[in-house]
């Protein structure tokens, strides 16, 4: 006969076996939704969020925190750079920059020298606009073609560029200077260009671009005859590549690789999976991650979690809609994104594939760990400093480099 107690016993270890077995079922299950560590840090943002939104996932905002184990070196190996916009690496270590106003630089990796480069297009340096993203060819240790963004006046108003040129023999000049795509239509503001410029393995660019911010405009970004709040596909000489999605729709630019961006100013290619992701500003409120995908739809201005500056919402307010891409991630209140960069060096092994996005109202640099394509940590890093992150960028020797608003430039290496 079973005693009351032995009763107990048993049903707690059929209880605690049920768990279990549920608990490995959901792990297994085709969701694959990266859960949380238990013993995780609480989410390094504690301020109240601009709205009531619901996210439409676990941990699609506000992920339990982390932080590196690894001791850090952290130098400032130049102080005179001029509003620096983007980092592109060299092949042989040095660093490639855009200063603002219409100039690029050439940095050595510790920042003992530095070379002028002129010969650009004329700028319009004005809110939010200048020179811009950089990058260079494929092939450039034996053809030395640079790739660059800027804002470029035009009878209409303003609109982003896509310029390529020949880095002189000397380095102090771009040669034979071209632009060879614009994103049209123009505009009379002043914000919201994106941009930043990748290669995929053919040698074809994909191109970032803002959506321009006025209310009057931004719609086009649902637009698919417009150049505005896309990712753009094109060759070296700036024809639409083959194939695209929208290559055979009517009333759509056979350029558009994806649609509804807001201010995209984050490209980088995951290293372990070969995705394409994306960092954008949202408004008040709503910055994103995205995953990148050939012909969808990221839902700017239609869904958001932001709302407007005013503190009114963004259209109907909606956050969720069929046939519209939900991000990643998303924060609220916001970071301001700049450049992102997946980390794939082996000085700091537990930094391994986290992605690394710089922050400008913020003034840190976000480190976000990635599992399944899902966010499960984060972690603010240089938050004492008191700097505008703009631009990042994975040196040849393994140290993660950044540029500031404020012209600095950072490495960031092990101890």
């Amino acid at each position: 006969m079973i005693r009351t107690h032995q009763k107990v016993f048993l049903l707690s270890v059929l209880l605690l076996y049920a768990l279990t077995a549920c608990n490995n079922s959901a792990g297994n299950s085709s969701n694959n939704n990266a859960q949380p560590d238990s013993n995780a840090l609480p989410p390094v943002e504690t301020q109240k969020p601009n709205t009531n939104y619901k996210p439409a996932f676990p941990g699609q905002t506000r992920a339990p925190g982390a932080k590196t184990e690894t001791p850090l070196a952290i130098t400032v190996i130049d102080s005179t750079l001029e509003n620096p916009w983007a980092i592109c690496p060299l092949p042989d270590g040095r660093f490639l920059l855009t200063q603002n106003k219409g100039t690029m630089c050439i940095v050595s990796a510790d920042g003992r020298s530095k070379k002028q480069i002129t010969g650009l297009p004329a700028v319009v340096s004005d809110g939010q606009g200048g020179l811009l993203d950089v990058n260079i060819d494929p092939d450039f240790s034996n053809n030395r073609v640079l790739y660059w963004t800027f804002s470029e006046k035009r009878a209409e108003g303003t609109l982003l560029s896509v310029a390529k040129g020949k880095l002189s023999t000397d380095e102090s000049k771009v040669e034979d200077a071209l632009v060879i795509y614009r994103a049209t239509p123009a505009f009379s503001g002043n914000l919201q260009y994106g941009s930043r410029i990748l290669f995929d393995k053919a040698g074809n660019l994909l191109v970032s671009t803002g959506e321009r911010s006025a209310k009057e405009i931004r719609d086009q970004a649902q637009d698919l005859n417009s150049s505005l709040g896309k990712i753009i596909h094109i060759t070296p000489d700036g024809d639409a590549v083959p194939g695209g999605p929208f290559a055979n729709k009517s009333k759509a630019r056979p350029e558009v690789y994806a649609y509804g961006l807001r201010n995209p100013d984050g490209l980088a290619w995951n290293p372990e999976t070969g995705e394409l992701w994306e960092a954008e500003f949202g408004p008040r409120g709503g910055d994103e991650i995205n995953i990148i995908h050939a012909g969808r739809n990221y839902g700017w201005p239609v869904i958001t979690y932001g709302i407007e500056y005013s503190g009114e919402k963004v259209g109907h307010g909606t956050q969720t809609l069929v046939g519209m891409e939900q991000p990643v991630y998303y924060w609220d209140p916001v970071i301001s994104p700049g450049d992102i960069t997946f980390y794939d060096g082996d000085m700091i092994p537990e930094w391994k594939n986290n992605l690394f996005v710089a922050g400008l109202s913020s003034m840190h640099i976000a480190r976000l760990i990635i599992k399944d394509g899902k966010v499960i940590g984060e972690e603010r890093l240089l938050q004492d400093k008191g700097e505008r992150f703009r631009a990042l960028a994975m040196g040849k020797d393994g140290a993660l480099y950044a540029a500031t608003d404020g012209g600095k430039m950072y490495r960031i290496a092990k101890k």
